[in-house]
Order: structure tokens, then sequence, then C-alpha cells
């Protein structure tokens, strides 16, 4: 079993992402705790009252809500019953016996998962420590269930997935999904996952994804106050629909954040500069000496070159997206020899003027990357605290109704 565990400063959002999940029938509500009613006979909006009502106990408290996810391996065979088991010892063991919360089966993913939603809020206002909770209470009740409930051990065991995420993505097909939730899906995934250290990079991996991030022309009024959009784009590139405001979306990837992240995502994805380097180095070695076949070498590697090119067919750019490693570098950082004009030079001959059609890229499932992954660069507690900085919000972009915060009306004077 893998036990992962969130905190967070709104229980509407975490509450909403599973009832979303409910409504798509790809989770059900399989155990209310300390709540008036069954699972099966609750309303949303008695949910959210009920938490509400014990973290009003202590309004000081800004992070107030845990989202626990506990995953199995596919071979398990786990009824409700013993899910429901499971879930009940689970919060025993991490001190939440007495907490209100629900426990959601999802059935999203190969192996066998449920999501818990709780809050740390006693009823008497006191508040519950959730400093080291995943280390230290959680992985210890993680360990004894294991044994108690005869559960394949997870420990040496590779997790190939990460358990929470906004979406198994697909491209965004427009008029075949809800235009916000499919852009706000796209758009939290890539941001938390991708390190890019610019709006132009960020939507070289969008666009994988038929979105794109768009400030606006100079000139107008969203260009001129910072703003942002997102929108669906067709198979030419052309955005349709319509626009989706950065401010609009939960999690708030505006102009304003992204750019808090920028310097950041500079610093995590220093150790993989070689690898991308190194893998356009090695085209040295084939005979072809074509951009076409410069493109299929480094696809063949898992990093999907972006040609930009003008109206004229002059290439005077070139990004370079790792989908092995979610970093994402525009070639003249890499240095002068890897910008677009100096792999070209390598090539020996001026193919500056010619168009080229880069092979249709298969999108890919955002997922995190392991700790692992960044190298000896970093030490697993850093990456950690990092990575809690760079999380993303859980999307409840498409929130059901008893959800909505509710707008407050001006006084009239």
């Amino acid at each position: 079993m893998v036990a992962k565990v969130i905190s967070g400063k709104t229980i509407r959002g975490v509450l909403s992402y599973n009832e979303n999940k409910v409504n798509e029938g790809s989770a059900e509500c399989i155990l209310a705790s300390r709540f008036i009613g069954e699972a099966s006979q609750l309303r949303v909006n008695e949910k959210l009252e009920t938490f509400r009502y014990y973290q009003e106990r202590n309004t000081n408290v800004r992070s107030n809500a845990l989202h626990i996810s506990l995953n199995f391996d596919p071979k398990e065979i786990l009824d409700k019953d013993k899910l429901k088991a499971i879930a009940t010892t689970y919060m025993e063991k991490i001190g939440f016996k007495d907490q209100p919360f629900l426990v959601y089966q999802h059935h999203d993913a190969a192996h066998p998962h449920m999501h818990i939603v709780t809050t740390n809020i006693r009823l008497n206002g006191e508040r519950i420590c959730l400093k080291n909770i995943g280390r230290n209470q959680s992985e210890k009740a993680r360990k004894e269930i294991e044994i108690e409930f005869k559960l394949i051990k997870a420990q040496g065991r590779k997790v190939a997935t990460d358990p929470i995420k906004a979406a198994d993505l697909s491209r965004a097909e427009y008029g075949k999904s809800e235009t916000k939730r499919a852009i706000s899906n796209i758009v939290n995934a890539v941001t938390r996952s991708y390190r890019f250290t610019s709006i132009h990079e960020l939507n070289a991996v969008l666009k994988q994804y038929n979105v794109i991030a768009d400030r606006g022309k100079e000139g107008t009024l969203i260009h001129s106050k910072n703003g942002l959009r997102y929108s669906l784009i067709d198979k030419n590139g052309n955005p349709v629909g319509v626009p989706i405001k950065a401010s609009s979306i939960y999690g708030q990837p505006t102009l304003a954040n992204l750019a808090e992240r920028f310097s950041l995502n500079e610093l995590l994805r220093q150790p993989h500069k070689e690898r991308v380097k190194n893998a356009i180095d090695s085209f040295a070695g084939y005979d072809s000496k074509s951009l076409d076949d410069f493109i299929t070498h480094m696809v063949g590697s898992q990093i999907y070159p972006v040609v930009r090119q003008n109206d004229e067919g002059r290439i005077y750019g070139m990004t370079f997206i790792d989908n092995s490693t979610k970093c994402v570098f525009n070639g003249s950082t890499l240095g002068k020899q890897y910008s677009a004009q100096g792999i070209l030079n390598r090539f020996g001959t001026d193919q500056s003027d010619n168009k080229v059609s880069p092979p249709k890229l298969p999108a890919r499932e955002v997922e995190s990357v392991q700790p692992h992954q960044y190298g000896t660069a970093y030490s697993k507690d850093n990456f950690e605290l990092l990575q809690q900085l760079t999380e993303a919000k859980l999307d409840h972009s498409n929130t059901p109704y008893e959800l909505r915060k509710k707008r407050r009306r001006g006084r009239s004077i």
C-alpha cells in the first residue's frame, strides 16, 4: 500500500475534486464517518457544512483540509467492506478517529485506490498538528495495515505514477469536452509537473495538448494589465472557442504567479541540461544530416524539438521538451551551438529557408517526477520542500452548484 497525504487551505477544493469524479462516474463515496447520514444519503452541501462546522471552531488555522490517497497493488482484490475497514483503521492510527471524514473509491486508474477527505480541526477547536504526518504517523500506519490486512507490501516496489493528479491527460478537442474544465485540467497538470522558465516554454508544452497561453497583442488592455488567458487551439495552432482568464482557473496560473516559479524552475532543471545536450551531440554520428532526421532522432530519446518558423519559412528558434525529466529548454539557453542556427550549422547546409513539418507528437500523460530522477544535485528533503512550493492545487473548475462560493452583493447606500 502507498499512502500520500496533502494538506490544503480549502476543504471546498478537495471535496469538489472527488465529487466531480463521482459525477463523471469514475468514483463513489463509500463511507461517511461522523456525518448525519450514510454516504449514499448525503448531499454535497451537507458534507461541506459538516466540515465547516468543525473548521469554524478555530478560524485562525490556515491549513485546515487534508486529502489522503491510499493506493494498492494492481493484483489486490479489495471489495468495499475491506476498503472501508482499511480506511477506518488508517484514520485511527494517524490520530483522526474522531474527525469527520469521507472515503471515495476511485475507478480511474489501473490500480485499486481510494481518497479520504477530512479536516484537522477538532470539535473543541484544537488543531491536529500536520507536521511530518506523512513521514511519521502515515508511514507507520501504512506498514502496520499491510501486515494486518495481508496486503502486498510497497517497500522496495517502484511506484509508476503519482497517486493524486489533476487528470489523465489527452489532447483537448474543441466541442468534445467542456472547455473550461479541459483547459483547467491540462494547465494545472502541466504547470505542476514541467519545469519551464517563460511563457514561451510553457506554451511549447501546452501545445502538445492543444492549449495555448496568450498574453494578448501589444497595445491591448490584457497585455498592458499583464493579464493572461488560455485557449484551445485547432490542428493549425489557431485559437478556437472562448478564451478562459487565468484568474478564473482554480490555482490561478496567472502571469504573476507563474513568474514566481520561473526562477525556481531554473534551479530545478539545471541537473538535466546535460541529458538534452548529449542527445543533440549524439546525432553527429549519424550519416543523415537533415532536420527531419534530427527531429526523429530526438523524439526517440523522448525529447521533442519545437521548431519555430516565420511566415516565410525561416527557422528562428528551437525549444526542447524533455518528457522524461519534464524539463523544457530553449536551445540558446543550452549554449550557442545548441541554438537553432547552431544546430543548422552542424548540418553543413543552410536549411533556414526550408519549411519543416515535425512529426505529430503523441500526447503524453503528465506524471510527477520522482525525487531520485533529479540526480544527486539535491537531497531528498530539499526536493520535497521545493516540490511543496510548486505543488498545484486540485482542479475544481467544474464545481458542483452546492460548492460554489456565493458572491457578496454590495450594499446600497
